[in-house]
């Protein structure tokens, strides 16, 4: 599946035209095209190469999933590889959508699986039609806002809940195994998301130096807004890492204390029911010994079980063991 786009004089000039014409299109300076492929096959990837020009190790690592995000230099076009991003928040689990950009200086080649959902970025670009005049550069700065936005959305989720897991952790009715479990879930989702994030720094950065003839300077405010996004969302991050951290550790914690106060009670419990074990074992020895065989001796030592009993369990209470 290909969708394209031919921006003119800084407007939206036609869709849906043959890939084969995109090189004509590109000829003329006024113009920019967008052209998206997904899942694109063999025959897609040589149409792109013979049109473009592209790089072949470029494109091979278009072709390639699970590369590390990055913003490669070659001597005729840029090529970008970015994740997306989608948090199951009943789940845990964080699911990263790969796309893969050839940036050329008057074309944008998006490649992406069915998963990622480039109309979010179409609406983008239709959102800020006003940037249309600085070509390449403002095709380039919606998609990178999008990916990025979406990866402030999904901290800001994290952090929702990091929140509900510190409820859960005092909460009157104990929830150990949940609080542990999606714990264990949180955490494992914010380092897939932190490999994602951390190096959109440089591929960013790198957009922003001076040095790139193929983007329009005048967007520099642009990525430099993105830039900071990715910052403020790098920093999120970790600072949620070291919460769940903590939720873990405090956690495993809360759960020790409650075990000393249940090991208290038992041992407070153990120690009364010894009193009246201790007592009846003495007398029920087969010796003749004051009391024996006389019913005030039955009425003293039960006595002496009610009082021994009854002052070790106050002794326990003002302790707070019971």
């Amino acid at each position: 599946m290909v969708t394209t786009r031919l921006y003119s004089h800084g407007k939206l000039k036609t869709e849906g035209f043959a890939v084969e014409d995109i090189s004509d299109h590109i000829q003329l300076k006024e113009c920019t095209v967008w052209a998206d492929f997904v899942s694109p096959n063999a025959a897609d990837l040589a149409i792109i190469s013979e049109e473009f020009g592209l790089h072949p190790l470029a494109v091979e690592d278009a072709v390639h999933s699970s590369q590390r995000p990055k913003l490669d230099r070659y001597d005729t076009h840029l090529f970008l590889a970015a994740y997306g991003v989608t948090l199951d928040t009943v789940t845990g689990e964080l699911e990263t959508h790969e796309i893969k950009a050839f940036i050329t200086p008057r074309a944008l080649i998006t490649v992406h699986g069915p998963d990622f959902d480039i109309s979010k970025v179409v609406a983008r670009w239709d959102s800020d039609k006003n940037l249309a005049k600085h070509g390449v550069a403002y095709l380039l700065w919606g998609l990178l806002d999008e990916i990025v936005d979406g990866h402030f959305e999904t901290v800001q989720q994290l952090d929702t809940v990091s929140d509900e897991l510190e409820d859960a952790l005092f909460d009157d009715r104990p929830r150990d195994k949940e609080v542990q479990r999606r714990s264990f879930e949180f955490r494992k989702s914010l380092v897939l998301l932190r490999r994602v994030i951390l190096p959109m720094r440089e591929v960013v950065n790198t957009v922003l130096r001076r040095d790139l003839e193929t983007l329009d300077r005048e967007m520099a405010p642009y990525f430099q807004d993105v830039y900071d996004h990715v910052l403020r969302a790098t920093e999120w991050t970790e600072s949620l890492r070291d919460l769940i951290s903590t939720i873990l550790e405090t956690n495993l914690s809360i759960q020790g204390n409650r075990m000393n106060l249940i090991m208290k009670k038992v041992t407070s419990w153990a120690a009364i029911i010894a009193v009246p074990t201790a007592i009846t074992g003495f007398f029920g020895q087969n010796l003749t010994f004051i009391g024996f065989g006389t019913v005030w001796g039955a009425y003293a030592s039960l006595g002496l079980i009610v009082v021994a009993s009854f002052a070790l369990y106050l002794q326990f209470r003002k302790r707070d063991w019971l």
